[in-house]
């Protein structure tokens, strides 16, 4: 495959940055919403500090701390990937992106058991306004983890056909950039949701 079959310019170092600066851009729309979200959070919290405190003693919090370790450890199975590609190590990408697939798919799961904990506890959307904004927050995170794994799913299917070498792989350098942001608004909502009620 030529470079210009691969990124659609002859010189790999600019498809690369200008691939980057595309994932960046988006990622600060990302933000907007996720700061947005936060700042409704902490308005609220401000307003019913005794509301908030009560209820989150109610989240899971082994939960919330297995996922966040998840989610660290899937970050460095995506940074182990890409620097194995960078090497020319097409296996060590394989192997790193099957890893962060698979913890990906433990957080849902956990995820999934956490809201069944509340769920039959009666412990609704709609219930009082910090369990609005836990399910609001927490399940367009979750929509995030599932778009990421998608790329990265895309990014293992290409890997197979041995669309990447130490010469091209800018899928998996943005799909690695984007997950380590899913993790990183992760590790700013266990704390404010979990730790800081």
């Amino acid at each position: 495959m030529s470079e210009r079959e691969k990124g659609g310019h002859e010189n790999p170092v600019f498809v690369l940055e200008t691939s980057k600066l595309g994932i960046w851009t988006f990622l600060a729309t990302e933000l907007l919403l996720f700061g947005a979200l936060f700042t409704v959070y902490t308005v609220f919290r401000i307003k019913y500090p005794e509301l908030f405190y009560a209820q989150h003693l109610k989240l899971n919090r082994v939960m919330g701390f297995a996922n966040t370790v998840v989610l660290i450890c899937s970050s460095l199975s995506v940074a182990v990937g890409i620097a194995g590609i960078r090497r020319g190590n097409v296996k060590a990408l394989k192997i790193a992106l099957v890893v962060t697939l698979i913890l990906g798919a433990a957080f849902l799961v956990i995820k999934g058991f956490e809201y069944r904990e509340h769920f039959e506890r009666g412990e609704f959307p709609g219930t009082n306004i910090f369990f609005s904004l836990y399910y609001v927050m927490t399940a367009i995170h979750a929509l995030h983890v599932v778009a990421g794994m998608s790329a990265l799913a895309y990014c293992l299917i290409r890997t197979m056909r041995g669309d990447f070498s130490a010469d091209y792989a800018v899928p998996v350098e943005v799909s690695g950039i984007y997950w380590h942001f899913v993790d990183l608004v992760w590790i700013y909502l266990f704390p404010m949701l979990y730790l800081m009620g």
